[in-house]
């Protein structure tokens, strides 16, 4: 005699038969779209989108400048492309413009003086306005790698704008840059940065999953991509088989 099928099983194989399972009182084909309804319907060994909770992203906080040679290395070559490669539920991306910036308050108002000089206030200024304005990374992402990866991080804003982000306007991030705005948006990466624990050295300074190390920025800055598939505790994604040859780490100290 053969073995008798579980319900569950023979819905799934046989649809069209009209099979009672106690509490359940969906189609055979509504089974997997719910943990819920799976249990319910006995249906869980066969429902692989719900057989084990989904990982939590890889937590980066990139702490950098405008204009460091070291910073913009690592936001092209490393930071964008592992963040084309991995699916987007893998990492968390948080940019703060600022490094090793310093402010200080001259008639009530703040001012800011750049390790690169003026042209990298207004950089980091014009990125920090940019975020503001797009709110969504996907949009602003795009338009900073491509501002930090041509010859001029803070003259191709507009012309990186028509190729990422066309919606958005480049008035508005203008005028936040000469206004109160981006004072307050640049005082907040200020206050970011300058609570960092332990306090940056240098930048880029990395934060993965809340903590820096020395190990982990020199994994970071060697194969990003490599460190965040070995880090994502989920089932290991495509691009994680793309992981680059290391290259040797660099920084822009105080």
């Amino acid at each position: 005699m053969a073995p008798a099928l579980p319900l569950a099983l023979l819905a799934l194989l046989a649809p069209g038969l009209a099979v009672a399972l106690p509490g359940c009182d969906y189609p055979a084909h509504l089974w997997c779209s719910s943990r819920e309804i799976a249990v319910a319907c006995q249906a869980e060994s066969r429902c692989a989108n719900l057989s084990q909770p989904r990982a939590p992203p890889v937590e980066l906080s990139l702490y950098y400048e405008s204009l460091c040679p070291a910073c913009r290395g690592f936001l092209v070559e490393q930071l964008f492309t592992t963040w084309l490669l991995l699916p987007s539920e893998t990492m968390n991306i948080t940019l703060v413009p600022y490094g090793n910036a310093q402010e200080k308050k001259v008639g009530g108002k703040w001012q800011f003086q750049c390790q690169h000089g003026s042209e990298e206030c207004l950089g980091n200024m014009i990125q920090a306005c940019l975020m503001h304005e797009a709110e969504n990374f996907t949009t602003y992402f795009p338009v900073i790698f491509c501002m930090e990866s041509g010859t001029s991080a803070t003259k191709n804003l507009e012309a990186c704008l028509q190729v990422y982000a066309p919606q958005l306007d480049a008035g508005r991030i203008a005028a936040c840059v000469q206004g109160d705005l981006g004072t307050a948006l640049m005082h907040r990466n200020a206050q970011l940065t300058e609570a960092l624990d332990p306090p940056h050295e240098y930048v880029p300074w990395i934060v993965i999953n809340g903590k820096h190390t020395d190990e982990l920025e020199e994994q970071a800055q060697r194969s990003l991509l490599r460190l965040v598939c070995q880090l994502y505790q989920g089932e290991k994604p495509e691009g994680c088989q793309s992981a680059a040859a290391p290259k040797p780490r660099a920084v822009c100290k105080h």
